[in-house]
This record gives C-alpha cells, sequence and structure tokens, in this order.
C-alpha cells in the first residue's frame, strides 16, 4: 500500500507491541517510511579495482548513487579538534561557513565525527539542514574512542534523498573503509576554524556513488 502510494520501493521501520488487547490483537507501528530513490541509472563499482592510493575516503556504507566531479572544497573536523563537549559550537562554525559557501554558490564535502544532525549533542553535531545546505556529501565518521551508530541522514532524509546528496559512514575499525586526514591536511587551507578546517583541492575531486552494493568512492589525482 505504502510503495504504491509512493510511486517507488520504500524502506519501512517500525515496532511491535506484542501485548494482546481485548479482541487477541497485537499493535503494529509505522515509525518512519523512506522511498528508495536514486539518480538515473545505477552506477558500478567493482570493490576489486579501488585504487587505495587516489583515494582519501571509501566507505562501504553510504547512500546516494551516480558521479560527482564538480566539487572541491572540503569542510572537516579533524580528530585532534573533535571535542563532544562543544558540538553546540561547531554548530554555529559551519552554520556560518555555510552561509560564506551558499553566497558564492559553492557545494562542499562535509566530514566530521557521529552523527550529523542529532538531538543528542553528545553523540554528534546537532546542526539542522539549513546550517548544512551547501554540502554535496556528508560523512560521518567514527573514533576510536569515539564508535558511531550511523545514521545515514535519517534526521533530514527528504533533503538528501530529493537533493541526491551522498552520505557516507567510516568506521576507523573497519580495514576496508577508510579515511585519509594527511592527505587532507596537505590540501590548500581556505579557512582554519577553531574546529573547522576548509580546504581546497587543486586537482579534481571524484565521487562515485554505488548505490545497490552500497560502496561510496571520494578519488583525487
Amino acid at each position: 500500500m505504502v510503495k504504491e502510494a509512493f510511486g517507488t520501493s520504500v524502506e519501512i521501520e517500525y515496532a511491535v507491541d506484542l501485548t494482546k488487547d481485548k479482541n487477541g490483537r497485537a499493535s503494529f507501528y509505522l515509525l518512519q517510511i523512506k522511498p528508495l530513490v536514486g539518480s538515473g541509472g545505477g552506477y558500478n563499482i567493482d570493490p576489486k579495482k579501488i585504487d587505495r592510493d587516489k583515494s582519501f575516503l571509501i566507505s562501504n556504507h553510504s547512500m546516494g548513487n551516480g558521479k560527482i566531479d564538480n566539487i572541491r572544497d572540503v569542510l572537516f573536523i579533524s580528530p585532534q579538534d573533535f571535542d563532544n563537549a562543544r558540538t553546540e559550537e561547531m554548530a554555529q562554525e559551519i552554520d556560518e561557513i555555510n552561509d560564506e559557501m551558499l553566497k558564492k554558490g559553492k557545494k562542499y564535502i562535509l566530514i566530521g565525527p557521529g552523527r550529523w544532525g542529532t538531538r543528542d549533542k553528545f553523540i554528534g553535531v546537532p546542526v539542522v539542514w539549513p546550517q548544512i545546505s551547501q554540502a554535496g556529501v556528508i560523512v560521518e565518521v567514527s573514533l576510536p574512542d569515539f564508535p558511531l551508530d550511523a545514521s545515514l541522514g535519517s534526521h533530514f532524509f527528504h533533503n538528501v534523498t530529493s537533493m541526491n546528496v551522498g552520505y557516507f559512514s567510516i568506521n576507523h575499525a573497519d580495514p576496508e573503509e577508510m579515511i585519509d586526514w594527511q592527505k587532507l591536511s596537505k590540501q590548500k587551507i581556505v579557512k582554519k576554524g577553531r574546529f573547522f578546517t576548509h580546504v581546497c583541492f587543486d586537482s579534481k575531486i571524484v565521487i562515485r556513488m554505488d548505490g545497490k552494493k552500497r560502496i561510496a568512492v571520494i578519488d583525487c589525482k
């Protein structure tokens, strides 16, 4: 019924209460419904052909499909600059940077520890969508002392899907996944804030997303 209403396949989150009422019926609750949409045809990534030397990010838990090659700016919180007691300050800082990028009409890749858009300020940065609206790709990262319960955009899912924003999760303990902080730090610094570093790549960045395998790769020369 829901698939027919949306006109596409859907993902449903639900809960069941097996306590029966006086008629012997249990309760089924719909918690969240997400349309499964993609941009154009399927984009295929062969894991065996990924060149880790050319990549600065690889995720096996991603959302999005297709190829993006018109972004060169990256905003990130490095592990040493992250403090989960100060995430509200981080949200304010990214809000100001996002306004600057909006005025310039530029998109960026956003990378940081924990869950973006969470209401619990201790497990991620509690932004709302207008504060990161220029992000073309959003990345949630775990750290050795800061595990990640990935959201994959559940807090602003409609914006992510309708705008085809890539949403990636990186588990530091997964040998198949990676983010090269050193390569990021070597890029041209546009601005260094209290928490965020804004860098711009001189060479082209290519973002590839395989929606079926949930693999995402960001390559740079």
